[in-house]
């Protein structure tokens, strides 16, 4: 598949990433990348390389995906260091991290089992049987769509039962989900130091556990979460009157315990902020306070939210941290799971049928790359190449382009760049020229 046709950003991009796998090897990324691009259908595998032009080399693709799973760490983090570098730099870096499955089928597939299902849809389905992936994105705020998640690596988690079914060669062991995202958080904080900004990472209520957010401090990330109701918050500890230092170590925790139930039944306190929350500006009834807790290990600042339904609390690991930024960040948590959306419907993330366990690390890190390198290239497009309703006028046309407009705007890119290369010099009636204009727009 002739790969000069993609955009610059994408050729920048596969050449960097490529840079790092094996000679051998590293021209199959760019082939597979835009296979995954061009793929229609069920999202198997056999269709990325059909729609590659693969021919009777497919087989070799297939162990370049297990090659590739085991180098995601490295090549993820080149792609972050990229998109730092491309999108404006402006405030703290905000990660999400959230879990999702992807159903499988097949008693021999690696790594897979019985999870939780947390869309069960009319059929109420309480369970599925497949991969569960802790996966990380990266946030950033579109000036006109507003925030945006840019999946970049993912780790599978295996349940501790399904850990000895997984041969001993692929070297699986059993790791808490709380410890998968940990480590993640620590592996892109680690990315983004030498940029000197400061890295936040926003989280489900779920991660909001001591084992993640001790190892969130020890990485200097500052964590924004939702927080039980019943939390043991504690007072922040107050200086002797004296003025002079006790014997021993200051005391960390206050001596007073705090009630979010009481805080919130009290009408005083509550005040109006304006925060960017969901592509506008809402006001939002709060309260906000300093606070103590063990699993943090220290001061943590704590937003109440007064919603229609009733009080939800929000916290951040860094006091200093303003309860609007806590409340657009909690905002933007919805952004990981759009991805999620976008992952499974438009990317076909879990159709790839592999039963290798680092084969199917491998195909998660296509769809996740090629959604993000879709995302880069769109970021500087005008509204028109992305979301023409022309033939669709019963559409909103201040809608926000969704990520299957952004992937057609760049296909339909593609097609038009290769057709207008192959007829340079000819000369063509418009009839021939309006006809390969709906080819095009109806491939894309």
């Amino acid at each position: 598949m002739d790969l000069g046709y993609l955009p610059l950003l994408w050729q920048d991009c596969v050449g960097s990433l490529a840079s790092c796998l094996h000679g051998r090897l590293a021209w199959r990324l760019g082939v597979l990348l835009a296979g995954a691009l061009f793929a229609n259908g069920r999202r198997t595998v056999t269709s990325w390389l059909r729609a590659a032009h693969v021919g009777p080399r497919f087989a070799a693709y297939y162990y370049f995906l297990a090659a590739l799973g085991r180098r995601a760490e490295l090549l993820a983090g080149l792609l972050l260091r990229h998109g730092l570098r491309r999108l404006p730099a402006d405030g703290p870096v905000l990660f999400a991290l959230d879990d999702s499955p992807t159903q499988r089928y097949g008693p021999h597939v690696q790594g897979a089992g019985v999870h939780h299902n947390p869309t069960p849809g009319p059929t109420g389905q309480r369970f599925l049987y497949g991969h569960v992936w802790v996966t990380l994105a990266w946030v950033v705020t579109h000036p006109l769509w507003g925030a945006l998640g840019l999946p970049l690596r993912a780790l599978l988690y295996v349940r501790k039962k399904d850990v000895p079914r997984v041969p001993p060669r692929q070297r699986c062991t059993f790791r808490t989900k709380l410890e998968l995202a940990a480590d993640l958080l620590t592996w892109a904080a680690g990315w983004v130091r030498s940029t000197g900004r400061a890295v936040r990472a926003v989280v489900d209520g779920f991660y909001a556990k001591r084992p993640f957010l001790r190892a969130a401090a020890s990485a200097g990330v500052t964590v924004i979460s939702r927080l039980r109701r019943d939390a043991g918050l504690r007072t922040v500890p107050t200086p002797p009157r004296d003025g002079r230092r006790r014997r021993g170590r200051p005391a960390v925790y206050g001596s007073g315990r705090i009630s979010l139930a009481k805080r919130a039944g009290q009408q005083r306190g509550w005040r109006v902020v304006r925060a960017a929350q969901y592509g506008g500006v809402r006001a939002k009834r709060i309260k906000t306070f300093e606070a103590t807790w063990r699993p943090a290990g220290g001061r943590i600042r704590v937003v109440l939210v007064r919603e229609a339904h009733g009080w939800l609390a929000l916290f951040s690991t860094d006091p200093a941290v303003t309860a609007e930024a806590i409340l657009t960040a909690a905002a933007d948590r919805f952004a990981i799971e759009q991805d999620f959306h976008d992952l499974k419907e438009v990317e076909g993330l879990g159709q790839q049928q592999l039963r290798d366990i680092w084969a199917n690390i491998g195909a998660f890190h296509v769809s996740a790359w090629v959604h993000t390198l879709t995302e880069l290239w769109a970021w500087d497009q005008p509204r028109e190449a992305i979301g023409d309703r022309s033939a669709s006028p019963w559409d909103d046309e201040e809608r926000r382009p969704s990520h299957a407009d952004r992937r057609k705007a760049l296909q339909r890119l593609c097609l038009g760049q290769e057709f207008l290369q192959l007829t340079e010099g000819l000369a063509l009636t418009p009839e021939i020229q309006q006809f390969v204009g709906r080819v095009i727009n109806r491939a894309g």
